[in-house]
C-alpha cells in the first residue's frame, strides 16, 4: 500500500472462519425457502406453466451448473470478498469490474430492500393476530435492521449459526410435507402424483413459462456468495468449489421437489385453480400453507407463518453479510476510501456493515413516507430489478471467464474455460430477454414504471463507471482477486 493511503488499524477479514456447511447455510438463507416456496409457487402455478412449474427448477439448475463450471474455474485464480467485482475485474479490466460492483450492490440491495417490505408486513400481521397490538410494517423492518446490523457485526462465525436454526427448521416443516404427499400418494386432498404432468416436455412448456422460469431463476439467488466467502474460508480452492456445487443442486433438487408435491397435493388438474383462487384472495401464500395444514395439522399451518418471518429474517441477515463483503472489497481495491474495509475483533467488515444499514433504511423509508404498499410495490418493483440485474452481472461473469483463460492461458481445458462459459452466456442472453419482455407483469405495475425500474440498472452499472474514474490515483492498491500479504500493522499490504 503507498504510504500516502491512509490505513485502518484492521483491515483484513477472518481466515478459516467458515467451512463448506457454513457457506452452504449462508447460500441456503438467502434463498430463503419457505419464502421462495410460498411466495413464488402461487404465481409461477397461477400465471406461468401450471403444474409444469416444478420442472421450470430443474431447467433452470442445468443452466446455473452450467454458468458454475467457469464461475468454480475461475475461482481457483481469483480469492476475494467481492466475487462479480473480482471476477469480471480480472476477466474485463477494472472499469467493467467497478462498474459491475455497483451493480451487484444494488442487485442486492434491492432484493433485501424488498424483503425487508414483506418481513415487515408478516411480522405486522403475526403481532396483529398473536399480540394483539398495531404495529407499522415499516416500524419492524427499522428495529430489524439494527438487529441485523449488531448480529453481523459479530463475525461470520456467529452468523452461520443463527443462520443453520432459521433454516434447519423452515426446511424441516417443508420436507415434512413433501414427504407427507409423497409416502400418502398425494394427500388425502385428493391429489395424485404424475411425473408427466409436472416434468414432461410439454407440461414444463405449456402456458407461460418465462413466468416460472424468472421465479425460478429468483429461487437460486445467492449461489454466487460461495466465493463471496472465499478469503474467510478453510481451504478455499476446495470449500469455494464443493460449496458452490453443492448448493446449486441442492436448492433445484429441492424447490423442483416441495413444488411438484405442492402440485401433487391439488392434484395436477386443480392445482392452477388453487392457485388462482389464492392469487385473488389477497393472500398468496393460502396456496401453501392450507395444503401444509391440510397434511401436518392446523399446528403446522400456524408454524409455517412464524417460519415465513425467520425465513424472510434468515435472508435479510445473508444478503446483509454479502453487500457489506462487497463494500468491504471496493476500500481494498481503491474504489471507496479504505476505511471502509476496517473490521472489527471479529473480524467483521463492521464499516461496511453500518453502511449497508444505511442502504437498507434509504431504499426502505420512501415506501414507508408515502404509505405504499410494501407488498404491491417495495416487495414486486425490487425484486424485478434484482433478477435483471443479477441477469447483466451472470452474462458479464461468463463473458470474463473466456476472456481471462484466453488471456492467462491459466486453465486450458475447453470445457471449463470456453465451452461452458459460452453456452451459459447464450443461455443467460435467452432468459434475460425474457425477464424484459415479461418485466411489466412481474412488478405488476404499469409499462412506464417498468421502464424507470429496468432503466436503474445501466445507470448503476455507468455510476460504477464513473467511480472508478474518479478513483484511478487508487488503482495500485490491490488488482481485483489477487491475494494480499498482511503487512506488520494488520493492514493489507499491496501486492
Amino acid at each position: 500500500m503507498a504510504a500516502s493511503d491512509p490505513a485502518p488499524p484492521n483491515s483484513r477479514l477472518r481466515k478459516n472462519a467458515v467451512g463448506v456447511l457454513g457457506i452452504l447455510f449462508f447460500v441456503l438463507s438467502a434463498q430463503a425457502p419457505l419464502t421462495g416456496i410460498a411466495g413464488a409457487t402461487p404465481l409461477s402455478v397461477g400465471i406461468g406453466n401450471g403444474a409444469g412449474a416444478p420442472g421450470a427448477y430443474l431447467l433452470v439448475g442445468i443452466m446455473i451448473i452450467i454458468f458454475a463450471v467457469g464461475f468454480i474455474a475461475m475461482s481457483r485464480h481469483v480469492t476475494d470478498a467481492g466475487a462479480f467485482y473480482a471476477y469480471i475485474g480480472r476477466g474485463l479490466g477494472r472499469p467493467a469490474g467497478t462498474g459491475s460492483a455497483m451493480t451487484a450492490l444494488w442487485c442486492y440491495g434491492t432484493v433485501q430492500a424488498a424483503m425487508y417490505g414483506l418481513y415487515g408486513v408478516v411480522v405486522s400481521g403475526l403481532l396483529s393476530k398473536y399480540g394483539h397490538v398495531t404495529v407499522a410494517w415499516w416500524v419492524c423492518a427499522v428495529i430489524t435492521m439494527l438487529v441485523i446490523q449488531g448480529v453481523g457485526s459479530f463475525g461470520i462465525d456467529m452468523g452461520a449459526r443463527v443462520l443453520a436454526v432459521l433454516v434447519a427448521f423452515e426446511i424441516s416443516i417443508l420436507l415434512a410435507f413433501a414427504f407427507g404427499v409423497l409416502f400418502t400418494g398425494g394427500g388425502s386432498h385428493g391429489g395424485s402424483i404424475s411425473v408427466a404432468a409436472s416434468f414432461s416436455p410439454s407440461a414444463v412448456l405449456s402456458g407461460a413459462p418465462g413466468i416460472a422460469i424468472v421465479f425460478a431463476i429468483a429461487s437460486m439467488f445467492g449461489f454466487e456468495s460461495t466465493a463471496i466467502y472465499a478469503e474467510e474460508a478453510k481451504d478455499p480452492k476446495r470449500t469455494v468449489p464443493r460449496a458452490t456445487y453443492l448448493s446449486v443442486v441442492l436448492i433445484a433438487v429441492f424447490f423442483a421437489f416441495v413444488t411438484w408435491m405442492l402440485v401433487s397435493y391439488y392434484g395436477a388438474s386443480h392445482a392452477v385453480p388453487a392457485a388462482d383462487a389464492a392469487l385473488k384472495s389477497g393472500n398468496t401464500t393460502a396456496f401453501v400453507f392450507n395444503a401444509i395444514s391440510g397434511m401436518l395439522g392446523s399446528w403446522a399451518g400456524t408454524a409455517a407463518n412464524f417460519l415465513l418471518a425467520s425465513s424472510l429474517l434468515a435472508g435479510i441477515l445473508a444478503f446483509h453479510n454479502g453487500i457489506n463483503r462487497y463494500v468491504y472489497s471496493l476500500g481494498h481495491h481503491g474504489s471507496l476510501p479504505i476505511v471502509v474495509s476496517r473490521v472489527n475483533k471479529q473480524g467483521a467488515p463492521w464499516v461496511a456493515g453500518t453502511i449497508q444499514t444505511v442502504m437498507a433504511l434509504v431504499l426502505v423509508l420512501p415506501f414507508a413516507i408515502s404509505g405504499s404498499d410494501p407488498v404491491l410495490t417495495l416487495f414486486a418493483w425490487f425484486s424485478g430489478v434484482s433478477v435483471l440485474a443479477l441477469m447483466v452481472l451472470y452474462f458479464l461473469t461468463a463473458v470474463s471467464v473466456l476472456t481471462f483463460f484466453r488471456r492467462t492461458r491459466a486453465d486450458t481445458r475447453p470445457w471449463q474455460t470456453l465451452i461452458a462459459p459460452g453456452i451459459a452466456a447464450l443461455m443467460i442472453l435467452g432468459v434475460t430477454y425474457l425477464i424484459i419482455d415479461n418485466f411489466t407483469t412481474l412488478i405488476g405495475g404499469n409499462t412506464t414504471t417498468a421502464i424507470w425500474l429496468m432503466i436503474t440498472v445501466p445507470v448503476v452499472f455507468v455510476l460504477g463507471l464513473v467511480l472508478n474514474a474518479a478513483t484511478k490515483s487508487h488503482a495500485h492498491r490491490w488488482r481485483p482477486g489477487e491475494e494480499l500479504e498482511a503487512a506488520p500493522n494488520g493492514t493489507a499490504a499491496a501486492a
